[in-house]
């Protein structure tokens, strides 16, 4: 066989286009969380908190005092955004929180997974013995050891 036919013979499996639409619809997800965070979730907490801008957090390394982010950042000094790490951490919670109701709806919906069974029949009078009886309680015939 082929390279070209192993890999088209890997390609066209089911698991790959399975991940391959996951990952198209997870960063298309990712964006809608990180609009939700910076347009929607965050301007209201920023207002609470007294009009404060958690992306424009940062820390100036250099000590030249810039006002704000967009400052530093023309100026080229190095910064620690910590206002835009803490947008990220909100990001993250949410979106871990959505593939968790997700999950869990989709864990409802599934069969439950029957449990193994703990007995077996008698071959002699069919009524249900342990898995490790080595004879029926119902008939006393010796039974086999199961398999």
């Amino acid at each position: 066989m082929s390279m070209i036919s192993e890999f088209k013979t890997f390609a066209m499996r089911g698991n790959v286009f399975d991940l391959a639409v996951g990952v198209v619809i997870g960063a298309s997800f990712g964006k809608v969380v990180t609009s939700l965070v910076e347009d929607v979730i965050m301007p209201p907490i920023g207002l609470l908190l007294g009009g404060v801008d958690f992306s424009n957090f940062f820390v100036d390394l250099s000590r030249h005092g810039y006002a704000t982010l967009k400052d530093a950042a023309a100026a080229g000094a190095p910064t620690l955004r910590y206002g835009l790490f803490v947008n990220a951490i909100i990001s993250f919670l949410i979106v871990a929180f959505a593939v968790f109701l997700l999950v869990k709806q989709v864990n409802r919906l599934l069969p439950k997974p029957e449990p193994p069974a703990a007995t077996r029949p008698c071959p002699l009078c069919l009524s249900e013995i342990p898995l490790g009886a080595k004879r029926c309680a119902h008939c006393c015939t010796d039974v086999p050891a199961a398999a």
